[in-house]
């Protein structure tokens, strides 16, 4: 019942995801002339060039990319991702129809394109990190940095910048410097954004606390038996006294810290405790290894 629930929430992610994501491209980075890298850069680019639709160009560069990273990487690109490309040109597609293809903004002002850059900087970081916490992605050039990693020796972030950079100064000859540089003003935004989506949402829930005490032995005890968690106990060594002695390590859901403290204090007023956040939790009680173990570890657009 867990993973059925799990899965609902992974595929509403990707799905209010890419409709974010989505959203920004069409309403605010596109009617703005802004191409921020990635498949939707490159299909701002050729729709303020030959007015192909924006979602229809998204998708005939976003699948055969797909198909091609299938073909060389081989299961990892699997059917969330190729869910997550196709709705990004399905709502990109239904967005435009909804709202027109000139956004919302007036581009007579000055303050449109910054604005369009902001806001679309941050609602394209939500939507894509709502869709990475799900472990999938929206493809894209990211797959196309990856060939050019594993058949070069340049990294993987390297590729990346270098796939995407292009993509900006390619805009910067159609589109101008000042829009260019709002481009990558927008990729950096994204960036950040997709960062504090993916490392706060999911992750807050719990801690890590390391506890040294004479009772280790009670207080493990009280972690696996009534707390149902693991511990793990891990061999220390005063740097001034010299003396070894065990610490114990768990992580925690935030709801039941207190439960901890109150424990380890009732069986040893005098235990040392250091709690801190931890940022993922992956295997067994917490997130399955195997809903990350597909998501590609770079940004996606």
């Amino acid at each position: 019942m867990k993973i059925s629930v799990r899965i609902v929430i992974d595929y509403a992610y990707i799905i209010l995801g890419s409709a974010i994501t989505a959203f920004a491209v069409a309403i605010f980075l596109n009617p703005a002339k802004l191409a921020p890298g990635g498949v939707s850069g490159i299909a701002t680019i050729l729709f303020h060039l030959f007015g192909w639709s924006l979602g229809t160009v998204i998708f005939c560069l976003t699948v055969p990319v797909f198909l091609l990273g299938v073909r060389l990487f081989g299961k990892q690109y699997g059917f969330r991702t190729l869910l997550g490309s196709l709705l990004l040109s399905l709502f990109t597609s239904m967005w435009i129809l909804i709202l027109g293809e000139n956004g919302i903004l007036d581009y007579s002002k000055d303050m449109s394109v910054m604005l369009s850059a902001l806001y679309g900087g941050v609602l394209s970081g939500v939507g894509m990190g709502l869709v990475m916490k799900s472990g999938s992605n929206t493809g894209g050039t990211d797959i196309i940095a990856q060939i050019i990693a594993r058949y070069t020796p340049l990294s993987l972030g390297t590729s990346l910048f270098i796939v995407d950079g292009v993509i900006i100064a390619v805009s910067a000859l159609f589109f101008g410097i000042e829009n260019a540089l709002f481009a990558i003003l927008v990729a950096y935004i994204t960036t950040i954004v997709i960062n504090k989506i993916v490392l706060s949402m999911g992750t807050s829930y719990a801690k890590t606390v390391f506890i040294v005490s004479d009772n280790y032995h009670e207080i493990g005890q009280f972690i696996i038996n009534e707390m149902e968690r693991g511990a793990t106990l891990l061999d220390a060594k005063g740097f001034y006294s010299n003396k070894s002695r065990p610490m114990l390590m768990t992580v925690i859901p935030n709801q039941e810290i207190a439960k901890l403290t109150r424990a380890v204090h009732e069986s040893d007023p005098r235990a040392f405790m250091v709690i801190s956040e931890t940022y993922h939790v992956l295997g067994e009680g917490y997130t399955p290894i195997e809903h990350i173990a597909d998501a590609s570890d770079v940004t996606q657009h």
